[in-house]
């Protein structure tokens, strides 16, 4: 993600380049591993575009709150395995996307928390539903009540991110933990062995992890393919 000027904030047009990219990916089949990570040093997302969000009218906030909620169930969707990588600020809507990815890295001192609550509002892009998934709902509820900010090493202790490493003079060491985790997953999600032609079907239980394709598959792909699905389908419900 690379948009300076406004700190990674999702706005309208950002969302939808955002839903384009994932659309295309889905596509390619020589994805076998996903890393979110931003291009803006110190920062991973501000969450929703709020000054954009002022210029709208109720129903065009509406509308955009059911947008983001898409995007984000688009990337829990995702076939492939999710990394998100954060070396600075994920706040509000950046943690909700972060949430909405399958494994979590961070840099220790990375700042992330669903601060809605500072600010008049709750969070409207699925973070009421998979931080208690994540967390428990008594700790969830307590994040999202106070709006507290956690640093990497902390939200590692409490569960919310697989790993926190130190960040260093370039400030992408979250992105380089995160591509360390990714080519130590690759091995175990393979190419399908045989295809029967292009991936035409989208079966899905509860909007999760299980767009199904007419490939034949055999082997470890399609066993981390089918170990996600079903995880992700016990772990769902609906926002």
């Amino acid at each position: 993600m690379n948009r300076p000027s406004a700190r990674n904030a999702l706005g309208n047009v950002f969302v939808s380049q955002l839903l384009e990219a994932l659309a295309q990916l889905r596509e390619d089949r020589q994805v076998r591993v996903l890393i979110f990570r931003s291009g803006v040093k110190g920062v991973f997302c501000a969450g929703a575009d709020l000054k954009e969000r002022e210029q709208m009218s109720e129903a065009e906030v509406g509308l955009f709150v059911q947008r983001l909620r898409g995007l984000m169930t688009e990337i829990a969707a995702f076939p492939a395995p999710t990394i998100v990588a954060m070396d600075g600020f994920a706040l509000g809507g950046g943690l909700e996307l972060a949430l909405a990815c399958d494994l979590r890295v961070a840099a220790s001192l990375a700042v992330m928390g669903l601060i809605e609550a500072t600010r008049g509002l709750l969070p409207g892009a699925g973070g009421t539903q998979r931080l208690p998934r994540c967390l428990g709902v008594a700790l969830a509820k307590e994040l999202i009540f106070t709006g507290r900010r956690l640093s990497g090493a902390q939200a590692q202790a409490l569960g919310l991110v697989n790993h926190a490493v130190a960040q260093n003079e370039e400030g992408n060491a979250a992105y380089h933990r995160a591509q360390a985790l990714a080519q130590e997953i690759l091995p175990q999600v393979r190419l399908p062995l045989s295809t029967g032609g292009p991936a035409t079907g989208d079966h899905r239980w509860g909007g999760q992890k299980t767009r199904a394709s007419h490939a034949t598959t055999q082997g470890p792909f399609s066993q981390i393919y089918k170990i996600n699905r079903l995880w992700q389908f016990c772990f769902h419900s609906a926002i």
